[in-house]
């Protein structure tokens, strides 16, 4: 939620039909103006001006990104005019209207071996198109003064967005019609529960007004862990006793490459005092509490039909 003493009273929300930009409209309530590619084209740098002139938010959030990283092999010229270019024309929009760009990146920009978390100032060292585009992404918006650049990691929405695709999501659908599988251990990294990043968002976003908090900061629960624990994880909460594989990402196969250690030290991020980010298996707890609350709230729909 945003916070009692915040200026801002517009935010405009790029990829507000995902599953960042969807959680980060609903905790904004009426303040928010969901765009997404239905009303405006980012790839379209005089839309993209005439849109925020017209509607002159106080803040912009970029949710909006190209994020199939495979395929973004061989589409990188789609996925740069997404990731980079976009943001470009963003820029140029909040310089003129004098407001704050919020740039969300990831862990990806970091690329290489390593066995401590990443911290802001370290350098990136992207692999792929996908990681390469997000950091020219994040370069065009730190050109912007008043600029926030949010990397996060893993991302899972609360389970009532039902548009939302993710790795917890895909682990249940398949843990349901699968008799065991297959999951990559040798990535670490931290996944983050959508409506804690999105808070702690909104918090920098406040923080910023006018205290001058730009920059880039790290912001995923805590912890680390890999693909196989996480999926593990996910399975002993849900009560489901399928047999899961460890793999390695070359028995994995994937086109694009992945980073083998991309955590994130978030101690910048809490050194300010912000919504805590709880560790990664209390925020998937918290999810499934959730999810067990639909489930029976479903129940009792159709029971009552």
């Amino acid at each position: 939620m945003l916070r009692p003493d915040m200026e801002v009273t517009k935010i405009a929300v790029t990829g507000a039909f995902g599953q960042l930009g969807g959680e980060l409209c609903r905790q904004i309530g009426t303040a928010a103006i969901a765009l997404d590619i239905d009303t405006l084209d980012l790839t379209n740098g005089q839309a993209v001006v005439d849109t925020m002139l017209r509607l002159r938010p106080d803040a912009i959030i970029n949710c909006a990104a190209y994020t199939q990283v495979d395929k973004a092999e061989t589409e990188p010229e789609r996925c740069r005019a997404i990731n980079a270019v976009a943001v470009e024309h963003l820029v140029q929009a909040c310089g003129m209207l004098d407001c704050p760009l919020v740039q969300i990146s990831t862990d990806y920009v970091f690329g290489s071996t390593r066995s401590e978390p990443w911290r802001e100032a370290d350098s990136p060292l992207p692999q792929g198109v996908y990681a390469r585009t997000k950091l020219e992404g994040e370069r065009a918006a730190a050109r912007h003064p008043k600029h926030l650049i949010v990397r996060s990691c893993g991302l899972y929405a609360h389970p009532s967005d039902a548009r939302a695709v993710h790795f917890v999501k895909t682990m249940l659908r398949l843990a349901g019609t699968r008799p065991e599988l297959r999951v990559v251990a040798d990535q670490h990294c931290t996944p983050t529960y959508v409506p804690h990043l999105a808070r702690a968002i909104l918090f920098l976003l406040g923080a910023g007004r006018p205290g001058g908090l730009w920059g880039t900061y790290h912001v995923t629960n805590t912890g680390e862990t890999t693909w196989h624990e996480f999926a593990t994880e996910i399975l002993r909460q849900a009560n489901m006793p399928v047999p899961i594989h460890p793999i390695t990402t070359a028995e994995f196969g994937a086109p694009a490459a992945r980073p083998s250690y991309s955590v994130l030290n978030t101690s910048a991020y809490h050194q300010l005092g912000g919504p805590p980010m709880p560790d990664w298996k209390s925020a998937l707890a918290e999810y499934f509490e959730a999810w067990r609350q639909l489930q029976t709230e479903q129940r009792g729909l159709k029971t009552a039909a």
